[in-house]
């Protein structure tokens, strides 16, 4: 965009910036920072589990997959990690008192 112009500025989010001119035509779009949510410190590890990891968990926890805590496939970390319906998560937190804790999730719809 020339600096001639006159646009309007519309904030899609808080990272991207799309200039409009006064016809409504689109002239210009910006991404000004992209962040990766997983690398966040205080996002936790997200790993799915193999189908063999999966049935030794449930065997362990003598559970099934209805029985597991439910995280939603609309997460954005599950979507990062690329699950699908009825994967396992891993989730390690680390955590003061007892170091590590890892936590089970079976991805659903809803």
């Amino acid at each position: 965009m020339k600096k001639s112009q006159k646009a309007y500025i519309f904030v899609c989010n808080l990272f991207t910036f799309i200039y409009y001119n006064r016809n409504g035509d689109c002239v210009d779009s910006r991404v000004i920072a992209s962040i990766e949510i997983i690398e966040h410190e205080l996002v936790p590890k997200h790993e799915i589990l193999s189908d063999k990891e999966k049935e030794e968990i449930l065997k362990i926890f003598e559970a099934s997959l209805d029985q597991l805590p439910k995280i939603l496939i609309s997460d954005p970390v599950v979507k990062m990690v690329e699950a699908k319906l009825n994967d396992v998560i891993k989730i390690t937190r680390e955590s003061p008192t007892a170091g590590e804790s890892v936590y089970y999730r079976v991805v659903v719809e809803k």
